[in-house]
């Protein structure tokens, strides 16, 4: 018997065979990611041309990059953070107000360094020179700020040292309400870091003003010396420094999609430089990390069994808003485990501890907290508590699961 076969026709039929095996191919490879690896690829961080620098997730505090970032550095004008920090703290307990008349003192006036160019004798507006502070990095204006609060520049910088205490500053020592040098004013960038993120939390309105690029005082307008400011519009602060022995440096930070960083660079060579390696550091943590929020405060995660109650079943979750830091595309990748008390009794109360919850990222545990109670459970009347006993008791003898419902 002879066959004939038409060449297109078998062509046509060996086309489509390949492309039926190869997505066989395909199909197989992907269902098995051992074959291929799981999980997104990030790249190594960017080189970055500082003595010390730090990015930061600022509502998870997870660092991304760092390098030396606990280093003991003199932080120039950076200091000028805590300055205004404090300024923002005293205006919200009510002892200063930004309508404040502010005497000029000699000392003010005659500091060197930025200045606003304030004049002795006269009365400034407190809003003034806070901006005074915050956009032309006034030396004449932190010392003139820290009288009006403390009655010296010495009385306040012991008010900085004990709030650089209660953030856990641990590598921070202050001398100065400026940044001028001396041999025991020190930071790093670890600490700055630190500051900012409770300076962007605490005092949301007062940090507005590290987005302004200029502020006029007595016919002088004067830029903000955050280049970042003009380059990239998701950045909104926050302070330059520079003095010979600290180099240039800058805190800046950005917020995109709901995600906001924080980065630290401490001794670049040039104001362009610490311009260009805080973008850095911001575009590969945009880029490649995201912060996800996993649960909300007092949502219930799980329901379990309560004994002797007035009612059977419990509510838990965290008490706290669960938020993390993740690779770009990683939260499918995440696995949740609850670890529960055996046998929970009531009473309840609402936030009581009852297990933990860990939720990981492959080999690394990206969260682990207590998982409490999401509402009271009230103590039942003493023949249902007695039922419930010896319920329990039989259950436990046969290998039952206390917890199920």
């Amino acid at each position: 018997m002879s066959l004939k076969f038409d060449f297109g026709e078998v062509t046509t039929m060996f086309k489509n065979t390949s492309r039926l095996v190869g997505l066989a191919i395909i199909l197989l490879v992907l269902s098995d990611e051992s074959a291929y690896g799981a999980g997104p690829i990030i790249p190594s961080p960017p080189k970055i041309a500082a003595e010390s620098y730090i990015l930061e997730d600022a509502d998870t505090h997870k660092v991304i990059v760092e390098k030396n970032s606990h280093l003991r550095l003199p932080p120039a004008s950076l200091t000028k953070i805590m300055t205004s920090y404090i300024a923002a703290s005293e205006l919200e307990r009510g002892v200063i107000s930004l309508d404040d008349s502010v005497d000029i003192s000699v000392k003010a006036w005659k500091m060197d360094g930025s200045r606003m160019f304030v004049r002795e004798g006269t009365k400034v507006k407190l809003s003034d020179l806070l901006q005074g502070i915050i956009v032309q990095s006034g030396n004449d204006a932190s010392i003139a700020v820290a009288e009006h609060i403390a009655g010296s520049e010495d009385a306040f910088v012991d008010m900085m040292n004990q709030q650089a205490e209660r953030l856990g500053m641990k590598d921070t020592h202050y001398m100065n309400a400026t940044g001028l040098p001396h041999e025991n004013h020190y930071s790093s960038a670890a600490d700055l870091a630190k500051l900012t993120v409770a300076l962007i939390k605490n005092f949301p309105e007062h940090y507005k003003l590290y987005s302004e690029r200029y502020f006029t005082f007595n016919n002088i307008r004067q830029p903000n010396r955050n280049a970042l400011l003009w380059r990239d519009s998701t950045v909104d602060g926050v302070k330059t420094g520079h003095t010979e022995n600290a180099g240039y440096c800058l805190v800046s930070s950005a917020k995109r999609d709901g995600m906001r960083l924080v980065a630290v660079v401490m001794n670049t060579d040039s104001e362009e430089a610490r311009a260009r390696e805080s973008q850095k550091l911001l575009t590969y943590g945009f880029r490649y990390y995201e912060t996800v929020h996993l649960y909300d405060a007092g949502e219930s995660v799980n329901t379990v069994r309560v004994w002797g109650g007035q009612q059977d079943s419990l509510g838990v979750g965290v008490a706290k808003n669960v938020v993390v830091t993740l690779p770009t595309g990683a939260r499918d990748d995440l696995a949740a485990s609850m670890d529960i008390d055996q046998v929970i009794r009531a009473p309840v109360k609402k936030g009581d501890e009852v297990g933990r919850l860990t939720v990981s990222l492959e080999d690394d545990v990206v969260f682990d907290g207590p998982l409490v109670a999401t509402h009271d459970v009230e103590e039942a009347g003493f023949f249902s508590r007695i039922w419930d006993t010896i319920y329990l008791f039989f259950l436990q003898l046969l290998g039952g699961n206390p917890l199920s419902l």
